[in-house]
């Protein structure tokens, strides 16, 4: 199910989630024109390696991405939630929210394999963070979505705690299912970046209250 759009109205121009955009791109176009062997270390330097783990990768690691499909797919998930998420707390509030949220999700990966030698890089678990908070702060709207079904497309809006919450057990069975299956020192999708950015962002989002002029409007506590 892919998010075309949400049904939430945006009432100031979202900078800062353009901004996030903008600076995952440059990265990943910086990325692009590094040779093999160069890449493998500018990836294994500033992405999280738990076995050789160096702090400043909890932050630099959301950056950087592994191919045009995780860039975009991550891009995409965070225009859709972000820019509301902006609207509502303000753009310096949602930047460090963000960031939090992302480091909140790379220790939970770090916890989760500690013994990993693979580097984990992505904005994912940052941005499943911001869907987190979408949940709880827009538990009324509507999410477009292309959905995909073998040969059929169509378009529908889903229910915002349906396609979310849907998505958080996705990556939970998928995660735990993981653990029988992997050594530690394997690869494969961070999947308890995106639990612990989910829930971090449910958490966390609560310290971030509303905008004054849209309080009324947006909170539901």
């Amino acid at each position: 199910m892919i998010p075309l759009r949400s049904s939430e109205r945006v009432y100031s121009r979202t900078f800062v989630t353009g901004a996030l955009i903008a600076v995952n791109v440059i990265v990943f176009l910086y990325q692009a024109t590094l040779s093999y062997y160069r890449l493998n270390q500018f990836v294994s330097t500033w992405g999280i390696v738990p076995d050789d783990l160096h702090l400043i990768s909890l932050l630099t690691s959301m950056f950087l991405h592994g191919g045009w499909l995780h860039l975009l797919g991550n891009m995409l998930f965070l225009w859709v939630f972000g820019r509301n998420i902006e609207d509502l707390i303000g753009g310096g509030r949602f930047l460090g929210f963000y960031l939090l949220c992302g480091l909140a999700a790379a220790v939970v990966q770090v916890l989760a394999n500690p013994y990993s030698r693979v580097p984990t890089i992505g904005a994912s678990g940052a941005i499943a963070g911001v869907m987190g908070a979408y949940l709880i702060r827009f538990p009324r709207s509507h999410i477009d979505t292309l959905a995909i079904l073998f040969i059929f497309v169509t378009r529908v809006a889903i229910p915002a705690p349906f396609y979310l919450l849907f998505w958080f057990a996705m990556q939970f069975l998928n995660g735990f299912e993981s653990i029988g299956d992997r050594n530690y020192t394997g690869g494969g999708v961070a999947w308890f970046a995106h639990i612990g950015g989910f829930i971090a962002g449910m958490l966390l989002v609560k310290l971030f209250p509303s905008r004054q002029r849209w309080r009324h409007w947006y909170d539901e506590s």
